[in-house]
């Protein structure tokens, strides 16, 4: 059959892919590991330290969801090359279009393992601390806020992974003026650092009598959230730390009898605030933890020997600095101007559909890398 010879070039093109990606994801070393790990967890001491077992027990998770999925696509290309076989030989239709189907569910696969072979940066497996920070517009812009947050707390779902509401101040009208929250999991770091900027809201603004379309713009910060035993040097004299009663909404999580904490660092200018913690403690460690990790973020972004020279990069909450433009009313799109990656189904990005956006962003920056070299 002419669509089953077809299908077989296709699929065959991608066979080198599967070497590629199996030198990639190194699954000769990790299958060591997890045999290493497995003897580790069979000792009858392994859980005597519960931080180090859990470190541990995770690790091998992630190790044997690597090696899984690469065997996965492997089968599924085996598979496939067998449907080709018997349609061919028994010129039988359903054979064929099943054979079509497991080539899009093998698509499928390749794209999700593909992208994890990006995530290879140091502090891509980490966590992910998170800010969003309405701009200019008003009213409009903490409304933004909020479905921004909305939006990823809905991908996070999605991923399987934890949302952790740290610190949010309400709008004056409505809406969010700032929130600081965190999602944890695997590589949630690695996916999550390329939604870092300004993101542009257009639209039929609810809060205009008029009806008349507006722009609102909210920026969005994103830092690994660091171990902590983290080489980070914080000089007492350069923090100012303020307690706080919680205030707002909040998140049905956050206790509001527990004192908030409020670090400012002078030399860059950055604040970081907890109230999710059930005691001052907690909240101020918490919140150390958070700065520790935005002055290394941005040290290692800028390879900066000063800190005080980073918070002059820090892009403007308004026009021209947006990475992506949503638009509601009169058409409907969202447009990544760093990749040109777009869709006119707004209404699923801002349910959590983003990882067109996330995955053309990692594939730009793995090219951009490979051309440097």
């Amino acid at each position: 059959m002419l669509e089953l010879d077809q299908l077989k070039q296709e699929l065959g093109s991608y066979k080198e892919a599967l070497s590629e990606i199996r030198a990639s994801l190194d699954l000769e070393r990790k299958e060591k590991r997890i045999e290493e790990l497995d003897r580790l967890m069979e000792m009858p001491d392994f859980w005597n330290d519960p931080q180090k077992a859990q470190q541990l027990t995770k690790e091998n998770k992630d190790l044997k969801d690597d090696v899984q999925t690469y065997h996965t696509l492997k089968q599924q290309y085996e598979d496939i090359e067998t449907l080709i076989e018997m349609g061919n030989e028994e010129d039988d239709a359903d054979l064929a279009a099943e054979a079509q189907s497991e080539f899009k569910e093998f698509l499928e696969t390749l794209d999700v393992i593909q992208i994890k072979t990006l995530l290879s940066d140091e502090y891509d497996h980490c966590n992910a601390i998170l800010k969003l920070t309405a701009g200019a517009g008003g009213t409009e812009s903490c409304d933004w806020a909020s479905m921004l947050y909305r939006m990823y707390t809905r991908w996070a779902e999605k991923k399987g992974l934890e949302v952790e509401e740290l610190s949010l101040v309400e709008g004056d009208e409505a809406g969010i003026k700032t929130v600081d929250f965190q999602i944890n999991g695997t590589n949630a770091y690695g996916l999550l650092k390329s939604e870092k900027g300004v993101h542009r809201l257009v639209r039929i603004s609810p809060f205009n009598a008029q009806g008349k379309r507006q722009t609102s713009f909210v920026r969005l910060e994103v830092v690994p959230e660091l171990d902590e035993d983290a080489e980070v040097e914080i000089n007492d004299d350069d923090i100012r730390i303020d307690t706080y009663r919680s205030s707002g909404a909040g998140g049905q999580h956050i206790n509001k009898t527990s004192s908030a904490i409020r670090i400012t660092h002078f030399p860059t200018g950055i604040v970081v605030t907890c109230q999710n913690e059930r005691s001052q403690f907690q909240n101020k460690d918490k919140a150390m933890q958070m700065l520790k990790s935005k002055l290394f973020s941005l040290q290692q972004e800028l390879n900066a020997e000063k800190i005080s020279d980073i918070r002059g990069e820090m892009m403007e909450n308004a026009w021209g600095s947006q990475i992506r433009s949503y638009f509601l009313q009169p058409t409907t799109m969202v447009k990544d101007l760093r990749t040109n990656a777009e869709t006119s189904n707004a209404d699923a990005v801002l349910s959590g559909d983003i990882d067109m956006f996330i995955n053309a962003y990692l594939k730009m920056k793995a090219t951009e890398s490979r051309e440097e070299t």
